[in-house]
């Protein structure tokens, strides 16, 4: 089975292209710039082939057909026809309480991802516009829903209840939903293999740290607790996000710089975070580079950033009773050893002791950095959401009722 996945941003689509008989990555890229001048497509085939195509591309049905043109050109390309995709599965930001799991897409689901859109709407109106062109373009094609926030569904209510009157949680939905779910499912499951223990036994604290960063406290395989709440703005510093604010302390900004819902919006999500310290940079290495030529700003923000992962280590581990595993991944955790280092000051305590040289080794790739008689591991494992997105959205078109006759027929 072929399957396409796609994650639709504001301005951008991700893909994939997966040969799920290898689970193996046939071509992978991007449209950046959707509605843009200089809007660009760039694409990578397994074998190493890349290409940069630049474009007039106006909106997201403009940029899956040129997806789909390099998928199937005879240069670039890797199939021969729109036929050899049999699914596609698509990155949904938020599925509120409606969405649970993963879900084939049909008018019912349309209708429950448009009731979400209030919860997201950053995001999910963007999910919703790829998987509608898809509809256009593979009108034959099933596609299947899979949610940032459903790994997190299973954390007690105490976990997700706000300190707020309890009716606005019924009548509005207002509580912690939490997001990167795919990544830290996937990442748990990784970790457990690689120090060969059981994830049902595991107490496990799982790092996702780019961009965006949260942080899930795991018990036996589930989410219990995560960092990113009711959006994805709550919690641990980010590149451009605020993380973890006193409300009151906006609404006093709001009130001083006349600003309107919008303008607070953005100043939370745009210029906040490690970009809003320093004054430098979104950028952990950036921020890094800086901090190694004695700016003091980027050195606090660097700090901010690696004192408030430390807090939450320790609140998790709290939480659970205990601590077996810590993992990092995404672009910082799987690439920055200043931030893991500093980071795990002071928390040998939990059991957890780095190894330094190990730490310094481990730069892109998996692997234990925890020393030989740490008590917990420390492992670092990148991510492969797109690999869950595929896996699930094979397990869903698999079952649809047809589908394996069909697919023999074909072959006859």
């Amino acid at each position: 089975m072929k399957i396409l996945i796609l994650n639709c941003g504001s301005s951008s689509v991700k893909y994939q292209l997966m040969d799920m008989a290898e689970q193996k990555s046939l071509a992978k890229g991007s449209v950046e710039r959707i509605g843009m001048r200089g809007a660009i497509l760039n694409h990578l085939r397994y074998d190493g082939d890349k290409v940069k195509i630049a474009g007039e591309i106006i909106d997201h049905q403009m940029a899956i057909e040129f997806i789909l043109g390099i998928l199937l050109s005879p240069n670039h390309g890797v199939i021969e026809d729109r036929s050899e995709i049999d699914a596609v599965g698509h990155r949904v930001v938020h599925g509120g309480e409606k969405f649970t799991g993963s879900v084939l897409i049909d008018k019912e689901v349309m209708e429950g991802l448009q009731e979400c859109i209030d919860l997201a709407p950053l995001h999910n109106p963007h999910n919703i516009k790829g998987i509608r062109a898809c509809k256009r373009l593979l009108p034959e094609v099933p596609q299947v829903g899979v949610f940032d926030t459903a790994f997190h569904s299973a954390m007690p209510d105490y976990a997700y209840v706000y300190g707020l009157p309890y009716i606005l949680y019924k009548r509005y939905s207002i509580r912690r939903f939490g997001f990167h779910g795919t990544s830290h499912f996937y990442v748990s499951r990784e970790a457990a293999k690689i120090i060969n223990r059981p994830l049902p036994e595991l107490k496990m604290i799982t790092c996702h740290l780019g961009n965006g960063c949260s942080i899930t406290a795991i018990e036996g395989g589930k989410s219990i607790d995560t960092s990113m709440g009711f959006t994805p703005v709550e919690g641990l510093l980010m590149g451009t996000r605020s993380g973890d604010l006193d409300p009151s302390a906006i609404l006093y900004i709001m009130s001083r710089e006349e600003l309107s819902l919008g303008e607070a919006n953005a100043l939370l999500n745009k210029h906040s975070g490690m970009q809003g310290i320093s004054g430098i940079s979104s950028d952990m290495r950036e921020i890094i580079e800086e901090t190694n030529n004695n700016n003091n700003k980027a050195e606090l923000a660097l700090n901010v950033f690696c004192y408030r992962l430390k807090k939450y280590i320790g609140s998790y581990a709290a939480a659970m009773g205990g601590l077996d595993c810590l993992v990092f991944t995404g672009g910082i955790g799987e690439n920055a050893a200043e931030v893991r280092r500093r980071t795990l000051e002071g928390l040998e305590f939990l059991g957890l002791k780095l190894d330094e040289k190990k730490n310094n080794a481990v730069l892109g790739e998996r692997g234990v950095i925890s020393s030989d008689d740490s008590k917990a591991s420390i492992l670092v494992v990148p991510t492969n959401e797109e690999l869950v997105i595929a896996i699930d959205t094979e397990v869903i078109v698999s079952g649809i009722e047809g589908y394996k006759k069909l697919k023999a027929m074909e072959g006859a």
